[in-house]
Formats: structure tokens, C-alpha cells, sequence
């Protein structure tokens, strides 16, 4: 997927407002997704900048922002799978679940038969039940868990249901942690669905395996269609700012819907129209010359608006 040109630089003068459209991110480590934002608003000088998905401070890789009229598509987009690749250590368990928290456990976890690994990791493939993260962003009587925890709350989350649809072990490794504990370190790369913890899948195959286990590297490949081949790193984004298009961005991430002139009109007036058979979710609605009016889906064989770009 090419990005988008270069944002025009004038000659003099103020840098003109940066069309809309989406930024893919190759996120660093140690920066919070809200810290990418805040990057970003200064680079493209625009308040108007959001995230499609938040992504640990440890983890690296896709974190897809909107700009301008393109940030009411995010949490569209964010409900979209993902694409990782991790390393898992198996021998040790945090407070967090990968490798920012304390160790809390040790269980040595060299000689572990790889038929027990694959196993493992095929009970957490598919459609599971996960019980997320404790230190996580998900709200626990309106409170963020995380914040909870740091005051010293005991929480206990529900499992969710969630979806694993591809998991692969590349390699498996003994290694020795630098507390001297022999650890097992497993490379894996999964796709899996929105709302999945990656460490939550690994504090549970260490669970699974009698060794506790927590994530010690991560970084996201792909979210939706949009892959890390075509993320630029925020260096990058300060010299020359590359804006996914938003009817392009649009085209790519979600099925698509032709109408002609006059039904154009009602779209943007909110008339909710019939609709032709399309596949489930949200779908882009396109007028004459390519023009993108509008986020909608399907209710009852009419079209109910997400949104109305127009």
C-alpha cells in the first residue's frame, strides 16, 4: 500500500493545514500511542489528531492516526484485526504481563517438550474466552483497570470473548534471564482480533505450562489493511509529512458503494436508502467523481449512517 504524496511545503510563510486522511505510524518504543498524537499534532500542526487503537509503550509498530474529518473513522478502523509478531519468555510472570511490570514468579523453564508448547498455544488459538490484562485500559466501574491497580486495588476483570484466527511458534530458544533464571523464549507471530492482549496470551501458555510467562517484545505488522511496509517512523513523518487520502483510506479498509448523483444527495441529507447486497460492517459510499460521502451499514435492507463526510 503506497502512502500518500508529501504534504506541499510553501515557499514562505505558515505550513498550510495537512489534508485529510489517514498517518501510519511506525510507533517506537517508550512512546505511549497518546504521545504519538501529541508528536503528530506538531507535525502536522492540526489539533485534530487521533488513534485507532491504543498500543503499549513497549510494543512497536502500525499505530494508524486520523487527521482532520478522517478521525471520525477511527473507531471504525479500530474494530478491525491485527497482525503481531512476539516474543514470549517463559520462566518468569510479571505484574504486568510483559516485561515493563516486577516479576512475581519464577519457575525455571528450560527442557519444555515443544509438543507441549504447541499444545498451548493451540489452546489459545480460535475463539477463546481471555480475562484481559490488570494493568490494561479497560473500565472497571468507570475507572481505567491500570489506575486501579496502581493504587493497590485487587481487580478482577471478566473474561472476554476474543478471536485468534492464525498463531505460529517460529522458533523456541532456552535462554538464561539476567536474574540467572533459565527461560524459554518463544518467537510467534498471530493475527488475531480487536481487543486481544498479546500478554495476556502469554502470562496464560505460561500458566498453561507450570512456568508463568510474560511478553518481552511486540510489534503490530497490521491493522486492517494497513501493514508496516507502508509506516513511516515519526523522524521520517518530520520531514516530509505522507497523508493516506481519505476516500483512498476509505477504499482500502472497508467494502464499497457506488450511487449515483441524486441518491448522493439524500445520503448527505441522512435519508437512509436501500441498499445492495454487501458484506456485513460499515461500508463507504462514493458519488460521482469519487467522491466519499459517507460511513454506513446495513439495518433491515436500508442504509443507517455512521457517518456523513458531506
Amino acid at each position: 500500500m503506497p502512502p500518500g504524496p508529501p504534504t506541499p511545503q510553501p515557499s514562505g510563510g505558515a505550513r498550510p493545514a495537512p489534508p485529510d486522511g489517514l498517518v501510519i505510524v511506525d510507533k517506537p518504543t517508550g512512546f505511549t500511542s497518546h504521545d504519538v498524537v501529541a508528536k503528530m499534532r506538531g507535525i502536522a500542526r492540526t489539533r485534530r489528531v487521533g488513534h485507532a487503537g491504543t498500543l503499549d509503550p513497549m510494543a512497536t509498530g502500525v499505530l494508524v492516526l486520523g487527521l482532520g474529518k478522517a478521525t471520525r473513522l477511527l473507531g471504525h478502523l479500530a474494530l478491525t484485526e491485527k497482525e503481531y509478531v512476539a516474543t514470549i519468555r517463559l520462566g518468569q510472570s510479571t505484574v504486568t504481563d510483559d516485561a515493563e511490570g516486577e516479576i512475581t514468579a519464577v519457575t525455571p523453564a528450560h527442557g519444555l517438550a515443544r509438543e507441549a508448547i504447541d499444545a498451548a498455544v493451540a489452546r489459545q488459538t480460535g475463539a477463546i474466552q481471555q480475562v484481559p490484562s490488570k494493568v490494561s485500559a479497560v473500565k472497571v466501574d468507570g475507572k481505567r483497570s491500570y489506575a486501579r491497580v496502581r493504587q493497590g486495588e485487587e481487580v478482577e476483570l471478566a473474561a472476554r470473548p476474543v478471536t485468534v484466527s492464525s498463531f505460529t511458534v517460529h522458533r523456541v530458544g532456552q535462554e538464561q534471564a539476567e536474574d540467572g533464571t533459565a527461560v524459554t523464549d518463544l518467537l510467534v507471530s498471530l493475527v488475531c482480533s480487536s481487543g486481544t492482549y498479546v500478554r495476556a496470551i502469554a502470562r496464560d501458555i505460561g500458566a498453561d505450562l507450570g512456568t508463568g510467562g510474560h511478553l518481552t517484545a511486540l510489534r503490530r505488522t497490521r491493522v486492517g489493511p494497513y501493514a508496516v511496509t507502508a509506516a513511516r517512523t515519526l523522524d521520517q513523518l518530520q520531514g516530509s509529512l505522507e497523508v493516506l487520502p481519505l476516500a483512498e483510506a476509505v477504499s482500502q479498509a472497508f467494502p464499497r458503494w457506488n450511487v449515483g448523483e441524486r441518491q448522493a444527495r439524500l445520503i448527505g441529507n441522512g435519508v437512509q436508502l436501500d441498499m445492495p447486497q454487501l458484506p456485513p460492517g460499515p461500508v463507504a459510499v462514493f458519488g460521482p467523481g469519487e467522491r466519499f460521502l459517507a460511513l454506513v451499514e446495513e439495518r433491515g435492507g436500508r442504509a443507517k449512517s455512521l457517518a456523513v463526510f458531506v
